[in-house]
């Protein structure tokens, strides 16, 4: 008797490397979404950075609160995935996230950066002349917190300032 060699996968192994496959793809997707939106929060973050920077320094060099939205930071549409960015008359940015993007649906998202003039207490129009202490970070909803990084987790309830 003549054996023939076996050339090739069988089908039954060829099902269950597509169902492995499949299995794998499954989890992994989910993960790979929730590092991109992370990745496209970056560009928020970056923004309000530049709030963070130009108040601070009108703190220790103004003598007097500028006053809402007159900071020198503000701005349009700065990015593909910001709306706008507001000061308060303490200096705490908002920058709002372009609706529909990161996942976060068609309600207006968040993220803040609130000026602080010690480890509890906010800056305000009347801590001209100090230096800033630290800044707290937050976003507007649960989902944005998910997204933002681990230093940034304070959950505003209403915009601070």
């Amino acid at each position: 008797m003549k054996r023939s060699l076996q050339e090739g996968f069988t089908l039954i192994e060829l099902m269950i490397v597509v169902a492995i496959i499949g299995i794998l793809a499954s989890v992994a997707l989910p993960a790979y979404q929730t590092y991109t939106y992370k990745a496209q929060m970056s560009e928020v973050i970056l923004a309000a950075s530049a709030c963070r920077t130009t108040v601070s320094e009108k703190y220790v060099t103004s003598s007097g609160a500028p006053g809402a939205n007159a900071w020198g930071c503000e701005t349009g549409p700065s990015g593909k995935y910001i709306t706008a960015i507001t000061t308060s008359e303490d200096g705490a940015a908002r920058v709002q996230i372009a609706s529909g993007t990161m996942g976060l649906g068609t309600t207006a998202s968040y993220v803040y950066l609130q000026p602080m003039y010690n480890a509890t207490t906010a800056m305000d129009s009347g801590s001209v002349g100090t230096p800033v202490h630290s800044w707290r970070c937050g976003g507007s909803s649960a989902a944005v917190l998910k997204l933002l990084p681990g230093s940034c987790n304070i959950s505003f309830t209403t915009a601070p300032g």
